[in-house]
């Protein structure tokens, strides 16, 4: 690897280093906490806050701004063992068809909630797998949404893709229905990790449905990639690296490996003792990003990288970033609607869940209910740590002048947790009023000190390593 001994940006090579250092001298290797993709965290939500809530806050919403729409498919014809997402099985598409019919449904219900003339500024698609739909299904569920939230100018719709189970007809009704973005999962093309999380997926088939995307117009490509996965080494995510590079995506999107079995039952099959450890998934973690780096990607954030004429780097230069459940973004939409089992939406009076397991989902539409089932009512003082790790996770500091203009006197009360940072990370955090900051080596830890402002995180919960 002479590209990373000639690394003209030797720093990256030593704040990494560094960081291992801190996180051996602190022993926080270990620690466990969330990824920050909401505020408070999904964890927190409670049943007291549901459907009722939901209807209100639809209600309530300005026509005048457009909303994000996410649309979850729970349905995989294969059931990866690493993945803890909400999915399920099916070797038969009567259950997809089912669903589908159930989310125009729950899409009829939002239009006796929804003020006239709302418009859909930002579409995705995410699972399970999308793309187990049939182009006839793909058509049936566009229509249904352009009916219910017709499209706002600029308009994105973006939808992830399994390679394995799409086809030119299916990536032609997808085109059809508006897509401009793709988003396709890989995780590690080793054959010998593949083998080890139920996921095979050769780069040949990868770079067919690629060709098959460009061929169809899509301009705008994002790639999955997963760190920590057992007999996971340098040099095989050196050459799924070179792969990916080949394929020419405009983002990467480098997560680590989440080992929660006791919350995802299928991880069980992953054998633990293949597992790197803990300074081997740092050193996997801070190999990748230097080659990223040095082939020009912008990082963004932990654990995304962009291309710099991409529309995320270019929030990012404008200090515009956003963090939301698919990570980060630069929509500005400030509602995100959850449309299907387990999604959520994102109000600014706070977050409602649609019942989880897809029974209790269809249990609630066919009744004529909102799928709401449980949520969190933001506080002004959720709304302020929100906006502050909010800040932490895109910008690695935080501005105190930006948060007492939109929040005022409230903002004192994040003076004692300032001081703790301080001390429980010296030489990693720097306040010189009015920014408190993360040092470059520091960055790698920025969860575990955002989960300093969180006032929620309950003891024990099962989060993934933070490193």
């Amino acid at each position: 690897m002479s590209w990373l001994k000639s690394d003209a940006s030797g720093d990256l090579l030593k704040w990494g280093m560094d960081t291992l250092t801190h996180l051996r001298k602190l022993g926080l290797f270990s620690a466990r906490v969330p990824r920050y993709t909401s505020y408070p965290t999904a964890p927190v939500f409670s049943t007291a806050t549901g459907a009722s809530f939901q209807t209100k806050c639809m209600e309530r919403l300005d026509p005048s701004e457009p909303v994000s729409v996410y649309v979850h498919i729970p349905f995989c014809e294969r059931l990866c063992w690493f993945c803890a997402c909400r999915t399920q099985g099916t070797t038969s598409l009567a259950p997809v068809e089912r669903y589908v019919d159930a989310s125009i449904a729950e899409l009829d219900l939002w239009r006796d909630a929804l003020p006239e003339d709302l418009r859909m500024g930002r579409l995705h698609w995410g699972g399970g797998t999308p793309t187990i739909m049939t182009p006839a299904m793909i058509h049936k569920l566009g229509a249904a949404l352009r009916a219910a939230l017709p499209a706002a100018a600029p308009f994105e719709f973006s939808v992830e893709i399994d390679p394995t189970a799409v086809d030119a007809a299916k990536i032609a009704a997808l085109t059809a229905e508006g897509m401009t973005r793709a988003s396709i999962g890989i995780q590690d093309f080793a054959p010998e990790v593949q083998g080890a999380i139920g996921r095979e997926q050769s780069f040949e088939a990868t770079q067919r449905c690629v060709d098959m995307l460009r061929d169809a117009g899509i301009t705008s490509l994002n790639t999955d990639l997963v760190y920590g996965l057992p007999h996971q080494t340098e040099e095989r995510l050196a050459e799924t690296i070179e792969q990916v590079l080949a394929l020419n995506a405009d983002r990467i999107a480098l997560f680590g490996y989440a080992h929660v079995p006791t919350m995802a039952k299928r991880q069980t099959l992953v054998d633990e003792t293949a597992l790197p450890d803990d300074e081997a998934r740092f050193h996997l973690a801070n190999f990748a990003a230097l080659r990223l780096r040095k082939v020009g990607f912008e990082q963004i954030g932990i654990d995304h990288f962009a291309r710099p004429d991409d529309s995320l780097s270019v929030a990012k230069r404008a200090k515009k970033l956003k963090r939301n459940f698919q990570g980060y973004t630069d929509d500005t939409c400030p509602t995100l609607l959850g449309l299907g089992a387990s999604s959520i939406s994102r109000f600014r009076q706070g977050y409602v869940q649609n019942a989880s397991a897809t029974a209790a989902y269809l249990k609630r539409i066919d009744a004529g209910q909102l799928a709401g089932h449980r949520g969190h009512f933001h506080t002004a003082e959720d709304r302020l740590r929100g906006r502050a790790i909010e800040m932490l996770m895109c910008e690695f500091h935080i501005d105190l002048d930006i948060l007492e203009e939109e929040f005022g006197a409230m903002v004192s009360i994040l003076g004692p947790i300032h001081d703790a940072v301080l001390r429980k990370f010296p030489g990693l955090v720097s306040l010189r009023e009015p920014v408190l900051a993360i040092a470059p080596q520091g960055r790698p830890l920025v969860r575990m000190i955002a989960h300093c402002y969180d006032a929620y995180t309950p003891y024990g919960v099962n989060y993934s390593k933070a490193s």
